[in-house]
């Protein structure tokens, strides 16, 4: 069994030089910054894109590959639908086979009361024109024929879509340089450059860059170098395992989830599976400062989170991490340019067990990888996208909660006209930064 693919040890594809200014920089290479900087350079703005490891090595290639509006938030479903018109044209123009397919996205329901928390998603994929609608026992039967156990009913959304997450995020940024976007790998942003309370500049390893506009995407390290600046919000970040198996025959050509187990086809020609809903947080200083925002999320889905002591040496969270360092010394970011967490071994013998379990006519399952990934989420399972309060210039997105893929060139979009100022054409203020300390009461997003 092969891990997963980034590592420090591959290849540095972008190194351009470290320009002296630029308008706008993006702090992080995943699908948020990378898309980001590429609507920027649309409109001939020059933007720097700083990556601290390689362009996409942690939770943007790491994550499933579904590209779905299906069981969205009603704030993030107009978002997801620009995005998934945005995927089919950047698939085009990138001028690469990223695996993209409109196969459809399914969920399985055991339960009458999974059922109805499909129907009130259903009204909301009605008033915004999305083709998902509710099977019953025989049409779900009838949708995948090759499992082994009848459901209650399903939620499917044909115009659903999937795509190779490690191949799909560094194509776009190599249609990003090639439309004019400085991406530098192995170089991360220390600090920001305030002067007179707005941000001046970023300071990376190699020196300082000029700028009036920073745009943090870093997904798990956000708040990390939010924190560094004053700047705090109740981000965490969670730990998921995910195993690709070798070809296998097709039993369905879509993603499929239950609450055991979710799977979807392969551009190889075979299956990307994971756990339906669990995942681990490693209890640091983070999680026991923001534990009471997440009161509702716990009571919401005691059981899906499994809590370990203390993170890895040098994980964003972790008790020995620095919140504070000078921008002439060497960073967090740089101790550790890939967060690359180990599968989880009982996740990936409970992933095998109840594949093979809903797929009785395979014995075993060829798995030929596994691998883990950090995902940035939040008390309310939706992002933050705002400028922050605190300090002038700057922007950040991050929170994406594992809807972060299919969602991305769709936020990138609104995030490059946040920074510019220009109307956005969506309502962002569920996205604000302030509802965690304005009074408002935590308003959990759809756990499907």
């Amino acid at each position: 069994m092969t891990n997963f693919p980034f590592t420090e040890a591959m290849p540095i594809q972008f190194q351009a030089p470290l320009p002296k200014a630029s308008e706008v920089v993006v702090i992080g290479g995943g699908v948020i910054g990378v898309t980001t900087a590429l609507f920027l350079a649309r409109r001939n703005i020059s933007v720097t894109l700083l990556e601290k490891g390689r362009i996409a090595g942690e939770q943007s290639s790491r994550n499933w590959g579904w590209i779905r509006q299906q069981g969205r938030d009603a704030d993030e479903l107009p978002v997801v639908i620009e995005a998934q018109r945005l995927w089919r044209q950047l698939a085009e123009e990138c001028g690469e086979d990223i695996g993209l397919k409109q196969t459809g996205v399914t969920y399985l329901a055991r339960t009458d009361k999974e059922m109805a928390g499909f129907a009130k998603f259903l009204k909301i994929a009605q008033i915004h024109g999305v083709d998902t609608r509710l099977l019953d026992q025989g049409e779900t039967a009838k949708l995948i024929p090759a499992m082994s156990r009848s459901f209650k009913g399903a939620m499917t959304t044909p115009s659903d879509m999937r795509a190779e997450p490690w191949v799909a995020v560094s194509a776009l940024a190599r249609l990003a340089a090639r439309e004019g976007v400085t991406i530098i790998e192995n170089c991360a942003a220390r600090t920001l450059d305030i002067s007179a309370g707005r941000v001046s500049g970023v300071w990376t390893e190699h020196g300082r860059i000029a700028t009036s506009s920073a745009v943090v995407a870093s997904g798990a390290w956000t708040l990390l170098f939010l924190r560094a600046h004053g700047v705090s919000i109740p981000q965490l970040s969670v730990r998921a395992t995910v195993a690709a198996t070798g070809p296998m025959p097709e039993i369905h050509s879509g993603a499929v989830a239950d609450d055991r187990i979710a799977f979807r086809r392969r551009q190889d020609g075979g299956y990307t599976l994971a756990s339906g809903g669990s995942s681990q947080l490693y209890v640091g200083p983070d999680a026991f400062r923001h534990a009471t925002k997440y009161v509702s999320a716990l009571m919401a889905n005691p059981f899906g989170t499994h809590y370990l002591p203390a993170a890895p040496r040098g994980y964003p969270d972790g008790w020995s991490t620095p919140r504070r360092w000078n921008a002439d010394e060497e960073s967090p970011f740089e101790r550790m340019r890939i967060l690359n967490p180990a599968p989880r071994s009982s996740a990936l013998r409970d992933i095998e067990r109840e594949f093979t379990a809903l797929f009785k006519q395979f014995k075993t399952v060829p798995i030929k990888a596994s691998w883990a990934g950090m995902i940035d989420a939040m008390p309310d399972v939706v992002p933050v996208v705002d400028r922050a309060a605190e300090i002038p210039g700057l922007v950040i997105a991050t929170g994406m909660s594992g809807h972060g893929f299919g969602i991305g060139p769709g936020m990138g979009r609104v995030v490059s006209d946040l920074v510019q100022g220009n109307e956005i054409g969506h309502d962002l203020h569920r996205f604000r930064q302030s509802r965690f300390s304005d009074g408002s009461p935590i308003k959990l997003g759809p756990s499907l």
